[in-house]
């Protein structure tokens, strides 16, 4: 039995409900061994997709951020998830709004699958498969949008006046603005979690660069639609981002997200 990408969706959806549910109250904030910050959202949110694929794909190994962060790591074959129930804590903290679930579906290290989803934006973005992704407006909780609600995702040809960066809202660093001097940049844009991913695939920007720590599971669901949609996610060093990467702790180096953009 293997997850549909509609399947994937609708637990996007399921886990964006309860997040918002958690988000209109005076909820706690607690510190991981590791200081950053977590709720109460992040672990019900995790408890409540890991049940959900358990039960569509009782195959499928799932590596999630908070099992992780308690020392639950399974073993997997090529064929597993990646799962951060809410990506973007500091902007759930702030109430901006820019947290995402991030569910992708990893094989032999590419990402074949994702949603990102942003229940206080109700920004729903999927890629059903490596070349095919959609966005859509959706309400936490409500139906899985139908194929006429769904806009098909393409990155944008350059902008002949310059291209739109888009930097981290919490972690942006100088060593950041340095790589962005390199390009002919017309605007900066800011923006949380794993939508600045799916910004570059809507079109919205054109480039993304991370310099900086990130985990497997905050960006393999944005790499699955950045790349459905014809971007390309690169390491500093110009090979293609992947996933697995247990000798590291399953972290990322710096990667760069690539619109329509030619690196000088």
């Amino acid at each position: 039995m293997s997850l549909t990408p509609d399947q994937l969706a609708r637990i996007a959806l399921d886990a964006g409900a309860l997040i918002m549910e958690i988000y209109s109250t005076d909820f706690d904030v607690d510190r991981k061994d590791d200081a950053s910050p977590v709720t109460e959202a992040d672990q019900k949110a995790e408890d409540l997709i890991l049940a959900a694929l358990a039960e569509a794909d009782p195959d499928l190994d799932v590596i999630a951020e908070e099992s992780v962060a308690a020392g639950r790591i399974p073993d997997h074959d090529v064929r597993f998830a990646l799962v951060d129930p809410l990506d973007g804590t500091k902007e759930f903290i702030n109430k901006n709004g820019q947290f995402t679930v991030n569910i992708a579906i990893i094989e032999h290290g590419k990402p074949v699958m994702g949603v990102v989803y942003a229940p206080a934006l109700n920004r729903l973005f999927l890629a059903e498969s490596p070349d095919r992704a959609w966005q859509a407006e959706a309400r936490p909780g409500e139906a899985v949008p139908g194929s006429d609600a769904r806009l098909p995702l393409h990155i944008r040809k350059a902008p002949e006046d310059g291209l739109t960066a888009i930097a981290s809202k919490s972690h942006r660093s100088v060593e950041t603005d340095e790589f962005l001097a390199r390009f002919d940049v017309n605007e900066i844009i800011s923006a949380g979690s794993s939508l600045k991913f799916c910004l570059v695939g809507a079109g919205e920007a054109d480039i993304y660069p991370r310099m900086g720590r990130t985990m497997d599971w905050d960006t393999a669901a944005g790499q699955a639609v950045a790349e459905a949609a014809g971007a390309r996610v690169m390491t500093a060093d110009g090979v293609p981002l992947r996933y697995g990467k247990k000798e590291r702790g399953y972290d990322n180096p710096n990667f760069i997200v690539y619109g329509d953009v030619t690196v000088p």
